[in-house]
């Protein structure tokens, strides 16, 4: 087991631009998260744990969320797609049973083919290998409802990987693996922290922290590991982030303001970040005003807005 685990959470196209540029920011101050021994990644933050463990310049990959979004797809998840998933999480008790729904729900609707789709993921990928990193990318069985996590050693391409975790289920077509059909891992929790159980300094970084149904949330789980004994800062948009994502978290035309608010965020955060992952004598910012004594220590979490 590793020292420090980096949990990415999802959060649509703008998710992936507001993480690139909060971690943008923040290896700008001298604080390189990517150099975590686990990076977990669910739905926008498999890209974005992708990303920033293949090795490429981080700044050349925030400049690319600042292009025009060319190949993107704009995407919105309608009224009726909204209200189905909100009947199925508020009316099954049973989160297995949940997930199965809303498989099938993913794999009845009407979306563009998994081809197309494909084509994006890849686009968005600087490579398509698994990195050195342990990087593990979540998902969920369409058809079992069963939660899945895949890796280096699971023998599927990481574009697929990818691909299944960012399959919103109404949205986009569920990504076929070895004859079976896999959608989001954020049906499952919108981060998953829980898999950084037993590391003892966490990051994560969530464009939505709540959850619903049965679908637990980055907060619930960030609160379980410093009830574990670990130090957890959890880190979600600030007001300013929040303007700049706009309603529509699949929506293309906001990736530029929302890469350009997640880097302007990280100064508000950076302390309280480094004072998790690294010793204090070490953190950027060191010599500015320390985090409050119950800001960064094992056993307490800190929710930090920015």
């Amino acid at each position: 087991m590793g020292e420090r685990a980096l949990v990415l959470g999802g959060g649509g196209v703008t998710g992936v631009a507001w993480e690139l540029g909060l971690i943008a920011g923040l290896t700008e101050a001298g604080l390189n998260l990517a150099d975590a021994d686990l990076v977990v990644g669910t739905s926008a933050g498999s890209v974005v744990g992708a990303d920033i463990t293949s090795g490429h310049d981080l700044d050349d990959l925030y400049q690319r969320q600042l292009a025009p979004p060319v190949g993107e797809i704009a995407a919105r998840m309608g009224r009726g797609v909204l209200a189905r998933l909100g009947w199925i999480m508020l009316t099954s008790r049973n989160p297995d049973r949940a997930r199965r729904r809303i498989g099938r729900l993913a794999r009845s609707a009407k979306t563009e083919s998994e081809v197309a789709r494909s084509k994006v993921i890849e686009a968005r990928l600087p490579t398509r290998e698994w990195p050195a990193v342990n990087l593990r990318v979540t998902a969920v069985d369409a058809q079992s409802g069963e939660f899945t996590v895949f890796d280096a050693a699971s023998g599927v391409g990481l574009v697929d990987a990818v691909g299944a975790s960012c399959a919103v289920p109404g949205v986009w077509p569920p990504v076929s693996i070895g004859g079976r059909r896999y959608v989001d891992g954020g049906m499952r929790s919108a981060a998953n922290a829980d898999l950084a159980d037993g590391y003892r300094k966490v990051v994560i970084i969530a464009p939505i922290v709540q959850g619903f149904g049965h679908m637990t949330g980055p907060a619930t789980q960030a609160a379980a590991l410093t009830s574990a004994g670990a130090s957890v800062v959890l880190i979600k948009p600030d007001a300013a982030a929040i303007k700049a994502i706009g309603k529509n978290l699949l929506d293309p035309a906001r990736r530029a303001a929302a890469a350009r608010a997640g880097r302007a965020q990280a100064a508000a955060v950076l302390d309280q970040v480094a004072a998790v992952w690294q010793p204090d004598d070490a953190a950027p910012g060191a010599d500015r005003a320390a985090p409050a004594a119950d800001d960064a220590v094992p056993g307490s979490a800190t929710e930090v807005p920015g």
